[in-house]
């Protein structure tokens, strides 16, 4: 009988600290977000970076060049 208590209250202990664990691990997680919010509003708003065509260019004219030929 003492041993069907002792676990009984060891699963009840351990069920208790995964609970418990589980929050916190969702509340720093939680934080964790919330503090990185404004860095990344902050860097995507002052670091625009104006589109590089010539990239998009030099990959058609190797497309155009790779093509067979109709």
């Amino acid at each position: 009988m003492i041993a069907l208590l002792s676990i009984t209250t060891l699963t009840l202990a351990t069920m208790f600290a995964l609970a418990a664990a589980t929050a916190f691990h969702w509340l720093l997680l939680r934080l964790t977000l919330h503090l990185m919010r404004p860095a990344a509003v902050r860097s995507a708003a002052t670091n625009r970076v104006a589109a590089r065509t010539d990239l998009v260019r030099g990959t058609a004219g190797l497309t155009r060049a790779f093509v067979g030929h109709r």
